[in-house]
């Protein structure tokens, strides 16, 4: 079950889910409330054929938002009486109506590749962009207006810029008021960033591509706010300052529809403001600001009260992600968590529902374990924040949906032995019914499975400068006392992923390499995130060195258990795994005789601003760090084998990282291996050529290993 929603007004809830038999093609579900049942709501397949053509804009889009292998419907939003939703389908728009009883009706709005369809917050209009420019739709005269008219080429109005999409997890250029009068909108000028020509190689044909890409050191797009007025399509600019070299970080509107409240980020990312903007005036004055020697870590943790004047904020200022309480004047009222543990949901916002009747805060955190997210309760007014009331129970990873009102929750559990389940939870966390329970039982399609399950081994190891790293270890199942066996060393390893967590790992990967005779280790190093700044801050500055020293540590510990053969120990990873996987086999040949590093990158010059300063710095500040976070200088140093696979059309991670380390190694007279997939994007592990890439993975492990 994905994208759960509970309806804002009403008894049910929605949620995607893929067909039977074709997991990756989503239909709308609903669960009703009272009924207790689920039945499908919209089924795709009856609007649109499974082969309908996508917008150039929206496949990009769905890349960044890694739905690139699904389809069907992706996303879909309701009326704020929640008795209607819009959902794109198809590259087109669809509005229908929930009238109880009957069943819906989906009618299309618009075909011409919409995206990003919003429905105002009093359900008047549907708001999206076509074209680079931003659209409404009166949904009662059920008639169009275009705001504006400058987009197009360079010019991108109400959409989110790649940067802003692919490392700052916003995926909106635009945010409608609380009273359908105006929307706020991203102007995005792309003028000043250099344009990358890059090849997509595919199966049938080869296209020249110019990218505007924005690499490390090199002009960003330039962003501004408009307001515009939705009767008139009058615009007012925002004053965001006058540094215009900034990072339109996140914008919200307070409750009086009046004021914008915007977070803007310096470009060094060492400094985050949250901006109070008039939209009569275009004034803005500078609520609070906090700052940092290394970065700070955007987040959605902003929520407005109704019936104070005051919002809740987290920051990071003790090192670690907490919550406080403001007065809308800036004026901090109280602090409401407290510990060495972190605010976190680790896929999404984390605080969940405010009671403003009550004085609560509903929020996910790591209280007690870094391997676990639950479920916690704090008062507005708590004079103890550092014991606040957790509510989830079981042990693992809990994400949490609660409607604006918190009456209930969905519970979206995963524990070391039990696959995802959803349930139906009253607020004091006990079980109102299951949504899918999901029980691994005899007639589960895993059952036949379990006999061969490898159950994950916890554990900590302790890193140069004392602090704790966390793994887990799979080994084979039924392991024979008298053999070694190989194993592998599976990292990814880069800032703001956890992969250590008490979830389910059964049919993955992971599995199907401990099934065919492999140990498996899992290490979270420092650097890696949801452990507060002193365990993510000793990458700054310089890559590839603190996190080696930690998976050597992890991989060195796994050549010393009495079963695994030391002299048999392989590594892999993708993205940032891919980097490390090289950085590890060439800084460390004697531990490694083979690697597969999948869409690595290579020269940390090449990679983009956001990600690669907020670490780093620019290139022409630090040449030195970047210099020596590449893996080319340290290329000499391979010994055992290597394969490299990497998507012949990836936008993000360009296919230019592996050729010039084919060029480097070929130069150094280094035999290695190459997988390149023609059309393949840096997500490509996710589609349908996963299948190929994990065989391939496993082929070459077992030649080597």
């Amino acid at each position: 079950m994905q994208s759960i929603q509970v309806a804002p007004v009403g008894s049910r809830i929605t949620y995607l889910r893929g067909k039977d038999g074709l997991s990756t093609r989503l239909d709308l579900w609903e669960y009703d409330l009272h009924a207790r049942k689920a039945r499908v709501l919209i089924n795709c397949d009856t609007i649109i054929a499974a082969g309908a053509d996508l917008s150039e804009e929206e496949k990009a889009r769905r890349e960044r938002q890694r739905m690139a292998g699904l389809s069907g419907i992706l996303e879909y939003d309701f009326s704020p009486t929640g008795q209607a939703l819009v959902f794109g389908c198809g590259g087109n728009l669809y509005y229908a109506a929930l009238d109880a009883g009957k069943e819906p009706v989906p009618v299309q709005l618009t075909g011409a590749g919409e995206t990003d369809a919003q429905i105002s917050p009093c359900g008047s209009h549907v708001a999206y962009v076509r074209q680079q420019n931003l659209f409404v739709h009166d949904l009662s005269g059920a008639s169009e207006r275009q705001l504006t008219s400058d987009g197009g080429g360079a010019i991108k109005n109400a959409m989110a810029e790649f940067i802003a999409q692919e490392e700052m997890d916003r995926h909106s250029g635009f945010w409608w008021s609380p009273d359908d009068a105006h929307i706020a909108f991203a102007r995005v000028d792309e003028s000043g960033v250099t344009v990358h020509q890059r090849l997509e190689i595919g199966a049938h044909d080869t296209l020249t591509v110019e990218q505007r890409y924005p690499a490390a050191g090199e002009p960003n797009a330039r962003v501004r706010l408009g307001v515009v007025d939705v009767r008139t399509a009058a615009i007012r600019w925002m004053d965001l300052g006058p540094d215009t070299d900034i990072y339109l970080a996140r914008v919200a509107w307070l409750p009086d529809g009046r004021t914008l409240a915007v977070q803007r980020q310096s470009r060094d990312q060492r400094r985050l403001d949250l901006l109070f903007i008039d939209i009569g005036s275009g004034q803005s004055r500078r609520v609070l600001s906090e700052s940092s020697n290394t970065w700070i870590d955007l987040h959605d943790e902003l929520t407005f009260l109704k019936s104070q004047a005051e919002f809740i904020w987290a920051s990071g200022c003790d090192g670690f992600r907490h919550l406080y309480l403001y007065s809308t004047d800036g004026t901090l009222l109280r602090r409401l968590t407290q510990g060495e543990w972190v605010v976190d949901d680790f896929r999404g916002r984390a605080i969940k529902a405010v009671d403003e009747a009550r004085r609560l805060v509903y929020f996910t955190a790591t209280a007690g374990d870094a391997t676990q997210r639950h479920l916690y309760a704090a008062s507005l007014d708590t004079q103890d924040p550092g014991n606040p009331r957790r509510i989830s129970a079981q042990p693992g990873v809990h994400a949490v949906t609660m409607p604006s009102t918190p009456r209930f929750y969905i519970d979206q559990f995963s524990g070391p032995a039990q696959p995802a389940q959803a349930a139906l939870r009253d607020i004091d966390g006990s079980l109102i019914a299951y949504l899918s329970e999901n029980r691994l039982d005899a007639a589960h399609p895993y059952a036949d499975c379990l006999a061969e399950e490898s159950a994950a081994e916890y554990g900590e190891l302790q890193a140069e400068d004392g602090q704790c790293l966390q793994y887990r270890l799979f080994k084979p199942h039924a392991l024979d006392r008298s053999r070694r066996y190989p194993a592998i060393l599976d990292v990814y390893g880069g800032p703001g992923v956890q992969r250590v967590l008490k979830n389910w790992t059964g049919a993955t990967f992971t599995q199907v390499m401990t099934r065919a005779g492999y140990f498996v280790l899992q290490l979270d190093n420092r650097g890696s995130a949801f452990r507060g700044d002193r365990f993510q801050a000793p990458i700054h500055g310089k890559l590839g060195e603190i996190e080696v020293q930690d998976q050597l540590l992890g991989a060195r510990w796994l050549a010393r258990q009495p079963q695994v053969d030391a002299a048999r120990i392989g590594v892999w990873g993708w993205s940032y795994g891919g980097y490390l996987t090289l950085m590890l086999m060439f800084k460390a040949p004697e531990v490694f005789r083979a690697g597969v590093a999948g869409a690595p990158v290579t020269d940390w010059a090449l990679y983009d601003t956001h990600y690669t300063e907020r670490y780093l710095g620019t290139p022409q500040e630090n040449p030195d760090g970047y210099a020596a976070s590449s893996v080319l200088p340290h290329a000499h140093g391979l010994r055992g084998a290597l394969l490299l696979m990497h998507g012949m059309a990836d936008d993000n991670v360009l296919f230019t990282h592996s050729t010039r380390l084919y060029r480097r190694l070929q130069d150094l007279g280094k035999p290695f291996d190459i997988m390149a997939y023609p059309g393949g994007k840096h997500g490509l592990t996710r589609t349908g050529e996963g299948r190929h890439a994990y065989m391939t993975i496993k082929r070459y492990f077992d030649e080597h290993l």
